[in-house]
């Protein structure tokens, strides 16, 4: 859904990359339809990326610098699935991940190709990280000092700071366990989960994470600034395993950074390395099948009838797209057509990105409005699947960091509201513009006064839209929810079960969505992807 009105379309877009010079937009390039490609015309064994979002392009360079021909394909015109990037009347609009943690994960995709991410991409550090809003008008901004943080709880709970302080003691242990040791575990047999069971009950991972927060803090309103992080990842913080604490500390350790030009500008920088290896992103490029020979994925056939063959096909597909519709029938056992579709999945999202001829200065980059409810609206969404009247909402300014991203004078935005995933049976069609405008009247309540006259460019994304752009099985924003008996051993594996020389990488295997997550899931293949030599 796309309105583009009158008032900005004579502005000039903003000067694009060069690095998108590497980005082959020709479906086909010259290869007869129906014929199969050369798997490795250089000899280098050729490993076949489905999809070029972060966790696609991580594991193409991971693949690249250990010797692997590779090519990405990607359906859409440009890279990065989830972190597409919208130019449009002037404005640049990230269209999914605006929270850069955990940037070590990106410096090291640079250093594997000799490079620094320094010298492509300027990450800034935002402080604070967010600024939480009550549906009261009160506010809490929350940071990585320690000693701002103390002073933020005290101004709501002075009883609650000693309570605080042992939470984040307790996210550290959880975020070295969880994160630093088994972040980087494929757990492949099911002898893995159980090593760490001990630990999983010795964190309390059995529990919610809003239970555990409870045990430290008595203010329902600390409870909930403390809580929410599981919504970043599709979970629900009443049924997700405490282990998603570690999100806490994870934002301490690292901060929250910003990248300048926008997120996409990482996702032109990660396309530029694989070109420095001399490998491909391929856009305008649907796979239609993963094909088999025998149960050994040995290439992919494109809409149109193309069959390019591979020594090995990394899926950054949707996993239960993958497992559903990329697969014959029957292929996969673990992931049957039926078990995907019994699984639960994350919520929906809707996002309106949208222009402003106006600045709006007192907004900070993150602002997190809570509505009136939130384990009420939570339920609505995870539980009842249910579009609720009310709603809470994360608005991104990233003008307020990099006012490049906008005309001069004016700012852009994206709001979001986490909302039921396709299983509510809401038509967006009908609901989507009604929605909208009452998004843009509580925002206008609250943070962006005359907003409705300031607005020159807009664009709305719908779950609808995450099922038929993205190929999200149930326009689920995030894969499968990642509560305790869909984590870890029990989501499905970064290498598969049933297919040998098929690997998933995403939000849908494990460790799970977020940036370190899908980045995580491609540092697993180097220890699940055999080397290059051995397949020469």
């Amino acid at each position: 859904m796309y309105c583009s009105l009158d008032t900005c379309s004579a502005r000039v877009l903003p000067k694009e990359d060069k690095t998108l010079g590497v980005i082959d937009l020709a479906r086909g390039a010259g290869i007869p339809a129906g014929s199969a490609t050369s798997a490795a015309p250089d000899g280098r064994p050729h490993a076949v990326v489905i999809g070029s979002g972060f966790g696609g392009l991580a594991a193409a360079i991971r693949l690249g610098a250990r010797g692997y021909r590779v090519s990405v394909l990607e359906r859409l015109d440009q890279p990065g699935g989830r972190a597409y990037a919208y130019r449009q009347d002037g404005f640049v609009f990230d269209a999914g991940p605006t929270i850069v943690t955990a940037p070590y994960l990106f410096e090291e995709l640079w250093a594997l190709c000799g490079k620094r991410l320094a010298d492509d991409v300027e990450l800034r550090a935002l402080e604070p990280f967010y600024r939480i809003r009550f549906y009261d008008g009160t506010h809490f901004d929350y940071s990585g000092d320690p000693a701002r943080m103390k002073a933020e709880v005290a101004r709501f709970s002075p009883g609650d700071v000693p309570g605080y302080e042992r939470f984040m003691a307790e996210t550290e242990t959880v975020f070295r366990i969880g994160f630093e040791e088994l972040g980087h575990v494929p757990f492949a047999k099911v002898t893995d989960m159980l090593k760490v069971a001990p630990d999983l009950l010795r964190l309390s991972g059995h529990r919610s994470v809003y239970s555990v927060v409870s045990r430290y803090l008595k203010d329902e309103r600390l409870r909930t600034v403390f809580s929410f992080h599981p919504l970043l990842i599709g979970g629900n913080p009443f049924a997700v395993s405490s282990v998603y604490t570690l999100i806490n500390h994870l934002e301490r350790k690292w901060g929250v950074h910003f990248a300048m030009g926008g997120t996409n500008a990482l996702v032109r920088g990660l396309a530029g390395l694989i070109a420095g290896q001399g490998n491909r992103v391929r856009c305008n490029a649907t796979v239609e099948r993963i094909l088999l020979d025998g149960k050994r994925a040995c290439g992919v056939r494109l809409a149109g009838g193309e069959e390019i063959a591979a020594d090995l096909v990394v899926s950054n597909a949707d996993t239960a797209w993958t497992y559903k519709h990329l697969l014959p029938e029957g292929a996969s056992r673990r992931w049957s057509a039926r078990k995907v579709e019994r699984a639960r999945y994350s919520n929906g999202l809707f996002v309106w990105y949208f222009g402003t001829d106006r600045r709006y200065e007192q907004v900070p980059h993150h602002t997190i409005l809570l509505g009136p409810r939130y384990r009420e609206l939570i339920t609505d969404i995870f539980r009842r699947k249910r579009l609720a009247e009310d709603f809470s909402l994360y608005l991104h300014r990233p003008t307020a960091t990099d006012p490049a991203l906008a005309p001069a004078g004016c700012d852009a935005f994206y709001v979001l509201a986490p909302v039921p995933h396709l299983g509510s049976g809401t038509d967006w069609t009908q609901a989507a513009e009604p929605f909208r405008r009452k998004i843009q009247a509580e925002l206008e309540r609250t943070l962006l006064p005359g907003l409705g006259a300031a607005v020159v460019s807009s664009r709305l994304l719908t779950p609808a839209d995450f099922e038929a752009r993205l190929l999200s099985y149930k326009g689920a924003g995030f894969g499968m929810e990642p509560v305790l008996w869909q984590s870890a051993w029990f989501r499905p594996h970064n290498a598969s079960e049933d297919i040998e020389r098929l690997f998933i990488v995403g939000a849908g295997t494990h460790p799970g969505a977020g940036l370190p997550g899908v980045l995580s899931s491609a540092r697993i293949l180097d220890s699940v992807v055999p080397d290059a030599a051995a397949l020469a």
